[in-house]
């Protein structure tokens, strides 16, 4: 269950970078857990990490992993190196990618991100041999911040938003799943759901787990919800009274805590894991 070397997503410099960044690693924040939450920021070279499952216990299947912050900073252990080396055990490949924050003044906080993760989805599939990996079994998992990029990107696949690297390009950008664990910024105004979303039958069968506890995104979740549902998308609401926000899979004592567990069963009852 070792992790790959990180790989540059943009050799040449992120699309839009006029400075490097010095990366900042902070462990003196909030704990969860009792355990500390590394938060990385100040990102302009954006990068993709395989943690491949192990040999013994492959599945094929691929979650990209995309950290939450607010798009600020990244919660880079909670909701990044844990998450990958748990569905590891469970034979599940994993990406993780470090994509840029804080948000770049004069572009939509998601702007710069998505590129970062379109361009680790096209690397992950025209990798898939190379890696041993399934190209038809690659989903997008996130967190708060994470979450609402995962969403993003399973409905602006149809056009790549940073201009082509290389011959890696040249495949789908789709991904072929979705996960959301305690979304942010999905909700629009009278229960609909931001602009950047333009969900249609098209968009990939989504999972998304939510406690009614955390108030200020509840309806980010119920709202996306209601929107894949009018789409006939396949979803899975996973809502649970508490446990609140940012917990990553780390055991907090709440009920919610099992949501790996369920996120493997629905990946099996579509097909995405044997």
């Amino acid at each position: 269950m070792a992790q790959q070397a990180p790989v540059l997503l943009f050799p040449d410099g992120a699309p839009g970078e006029t400075r490097r960044l010095k990366e900042k690693e902070d462990l003196s924040g909030s704990k969860v857990a009792g355990c500390p939450v590394l938060r990385i920021s100040d990102v302009s070279e954006p990068t993709l990490t395989f943690y491949p499952a192990p040999a013994d216990n492959n599945s094929g299947a691929t979650i990209i992993v995309n950290p939450g912050g607010g798009y600020n900073i990244l919660a880079y252990n909670l909701e990044g190196t844990e998450i990958c080396k748990r569905f590891n055990s469970h034979g599940v490949n994993c990406v993780l990618v470090k994509y840029r924050v804080p948000r770049r003044e004069g572009l939509e906080k998601h702007q710069a991100p998505l590129q970062d993760l379109q361009r680790a989805i096209a690397y992950t599939r025209s990798h898939a041999k190379a890696w041993n990996i399934d190209p038809d079994r690659i989903g997008v998992m996130g967190f708060s911040a994470g979450a609402h990029l995962a969403a993003v990107a399973s409905n602006n696949f149809n056009e790549r938003t940073y201009p082509q690297v290389d011959g890696f390009d040249n495949v789908s950008l789709r991904p072929d799943f979705c996960v959301l664990i305690y979304p942010a910024y999905l909700d629009g105004e009278n229960f609909s759901i931001a602009p950047e979303l333009k969900v249609t039958g098209n968009t990939p069968p989504t999972f998304i787990v939510q406690t009614q506890d955390d108030h200020r995104l509840l309806n980010s979740s119920i709202f996306y919800y209601y929107a894949l549902k009018e789409a006939k998308v396949p979803v899975s609401m996973n809502l649970y009274p508490t446990g609140g926000h940012g917990y990553g899979l780390r055991n907090t004592g709440d009920w919610v805590n099992e949501w790996p567990y369920r996120v493997m069963s629905w990946l099996r009852e579509i097909k995405m894991v044997k």
